[in-house]
């Protein structure tokens, strides 16, 4: 339970990456004094959690729906999740496009969009819940750690935004793009480790 509940919050901080937050919400919230942008990150981070908890709940069902197996999820995931730590580590990582931004600055509220969805919830944090939650099964305990690893880290990027302009004035950009990276390369073993899990029980259960 302790090794589950360990690799449950890993995956959620590295793929939310509170770090890398700074940069985009302080873009986001140029025009914003500082008392209305603590308003703002307590808003994203309560739309962020209501919305990463609704697709927990109802995003398995859909699958099974679907018949998309767990394992295929694995392999899909894991594939994602490599393509957004590879963006981490070489630098080119793109949480909002230009036009997202522009749109999100023409708005009176970002908190939802651009900030709970796509930023702080995207669909890397997505996978890793239905994943994670494939993984507790109908276990309730292990279902309760994987929601609240979610509600932890969010609140962390919560508290993260909330001093966003220390962060960068002590960090620099160059300090958060080290920050990003080291997050990415651990991203990119989880993602890994996925696809492997995923293609070994799919070829276990062909009797491969």
């Amino acid at each position: 339970m302790v090794e589950f509940a360990a690799t449950s919050f890993l995956a959620f901080i590295v793929i939310m990456d509170p770090i890398g937050l700074v940069p985009v919400f302080l873009a986001v919230t140029a025009d914003y004094t500082e008392r209305e942008r603590r308003v703002i990150a307590r808003r994203a981070a309560i739309a962020a959690v209501v919305i990463l908890t609704l697709f927990g709940l109802f995003g398995g069902p859909l699958l099974d729906y679907l018949g998309i197996s767990l394992d295929a999820l694995r392999i899909a995931g894991g594939l994602l999740l490599f393509k957004l730590a590879w963006d981490m580590v070489v630098g080119q990582r793109t949480r909002a496009t230009s036009e997202e931004k522009e749109d999100a600055a023409d708005r009176e509220d970002v908190a939802v969009f651009p900030l709970a969805l796509p930023l702080l919830v995207g669909p890397g944090a997505m996978t890793t819940m239905l994943v994670l939650l494939g993984e507790a099964g109908r276990r309730p305990t292990y279902v309760a750690i994987v929601f609240g690893s979610a509600t932890v880290v969010l609140i962390l990027d919560w508290l993260t935004l909330r001093v966003a302009s220390r962060i960068n004035n002590r960090l620099g950009r160059t300090g958060i793009n080290v920050a990003t990276r080291i997050l990415g390369i651990i991203l990119t073993a989880l993602s890994v480790q996925l696809v492997a899990d995923g293609a070994l029980n799919l070829l276990r259960a062909s009797g491969v």
